[in-house]
């Protein structure tokens, strides 16, 4: 079963799918946003390419665990994701995810700005190699 994981951001969603097992994440692509049409739009693209059945969605929080704004928004636009596409969608915490990535990035000595590039692919792997981890 493959799971596509989302790092939604205002600017752009790192996206990121499983092997078929379900056991690893791999980064695959960073979507410039544009219009939510054709977000949306990719992302079904993306979803069909991969034959994936299940998407997870990293919810941002605080470090004491409530939400702020950017989870609206991210609740808002997995909303619309639903609206479009029929495959379940669920919630990850993604707390430190853009922080591990960046370590991993900084661990691998990728320059700052291919790193700027890829940062959002790799917290998506990153949120969802928690979700696969711990399923």
């Amino acid at each position: 079963m493959r799971v596509l994981g989302l790092d939604v951001g205002e600017k752009t969603v790192g996206v990121a799918v499983s092997d078929p097992l379900g056991l690893t994440a791999q980064g695959v692509e960073v979507i410039r946003r544009s219009t939510i049409q054709q977000d949306l739009q990719r992302l079904t693209e993306l979803v069909n390419k991969y034959q994936v059945e299940q998407i997870i969605v990293g919810m941002p929080r605080r470090t004491d665990g409530s939400y702020g704004p950017e989870a609206e928004k991210v609740r808002e636009f997995a909303q619309q994701l639903a609206e479009t596409i029929s495959v379940p969608i669920e919630f990850w915490d993604e707390r430190f995810s853009t922080a591990a990535a960046e370590r991993i990035l900084l661990e691998g000595d990728v320059s700052r700005a291919k790193r700027r590039k890829v940062v959002d692919k790799v917290a998506a792997s990153v949120i969802l190699q928690g979700y696969l981890d711990r399923k």
